[in-house]
């Protein structure tokens, strides 16, 4: 049976890359959320840190814990959406709201926003303003890089689940199912002479992503088995020298009960198929809150 918590197995040696505490630090919010910090400016990667109990999920509609993301996130500059499922997006508009941070993400992000009273000069549509198959924006010493992507096709690996756009709410909150996928993005974060780039699903769309060297990789899990050779296929696009793993974790803990895995995760065959590929990259987890240093 695998352990119940992995992050001693797997860990990222702290700094990564030989960085120093003055340098690009990396925190993991869990599931595919993240929190990237150089001086004092702050991006936000699909932040979700209400974790709803499996019972809300399924039977209730579902609103941000307001005091879990202030006790969390003490500032932020740009929240970057990479796909709206709840667990990616849930808690972004309260983050918006709390922080006055501009928000990044599909058409869907942008109608939930404007619904949870994010004033629309906040808001990028992301998925409008893509040319020529990519869109760059800076923020403050960040600059961010949007791909079109894809979600992993988690329904028996034929379907995505909850796919569609969110396009027809009026109210807010909603329940599980009125998170629909929408547009789905990877996104490459340069500052300060490092490259970081989030994939928030185990899927990429390689005719979109030319290839190119990445610092750190930050690697959904979840899917990883339903995607053929996703790993295989990140790792020749993107040729990282450092791989964070995200998306294993059990999201209906609340953050106080640690980092437990989702069953059927399966971290031990993750790390030996990023292992099959190169032994030079570095590759594994980080605790909750944990933090690595580029």
């Amino acid at each position: 049976m695998l352990a119940a918590v992995f992050h001693g197995d797997f860990a990222l040696p702290v700094p990564v890359l030989g960085g120093s505490p003055a340098g690009v630090t990396v925190r993991w919010l869990g599931t595919a959320g993240f929190e990237v910090r150089y001086q004092d400016h702050v991006v936000v990667f699909d932040p979700y840190l209400t974790r709803a109990s499996l019972g809300r999920v399924v039977f209730s509609t579902l609103s941000p814990d307001v005091a879990a993301i202030t006790r969390t996130i003490a500032r932020a500059d740009a929240i970057v959406v990479g796909h709206t499922h709840f667990d990616h997006v849930l808690d972004v508009p309260t983050l918006a709201r709390l922080t006055n941070a501009r928000v990044f993400g599909s058409g869907s992000a942008a109608t939930l926003c404007r619904m949870d009273g994010v004033p629309p000069a906040q808001v990028c549509d992301v998925e409008r303003a893509l040319v020529a198959g990519t869109y760059v924006e800076e923020v403050g010493p960040f600059e961010l890089r949007f791909f079109p992507s894809a979600h992993s096709k988690l329904l028996l690996g034929k379907r995505v689940p909850a796919a569609g756009e969110i396009d027809d709410c009026d109210a807010v909150p909603l329940r599980m199912g009125g998170y629909r996928c929408g547009a789905v993005f990877a996104v490459e974060l340069r500052v300060a002479g490092r490259t970081i780039f989030h994939l928030g699903s185990a899927e990429l769309v390689e005719g979109s992503l030319p290839p190119r060297e990445v610092d750190l990789l930050l690697f959904c899990v979840a899917g990883w088995q339903q995607t053929p050779r996703v790993i295989e296929r990140a790792m020749s696009r993107l040729s990282p020298r450092a791989v964070l793993l995200s998306h294993w974790d059990d999201f209906f803990r609340p953050l106080s009960e640690g980092t437990h895995a989702l069953p059927g995760v399966q971290l031990p065959r993750v790390v030996d198929r990023f292992h099959a590929t190169t032994r030079d990259t570095r590759v594994g987890t980080v605790p909750v809150l944990g933090e690595v240093v580029l």
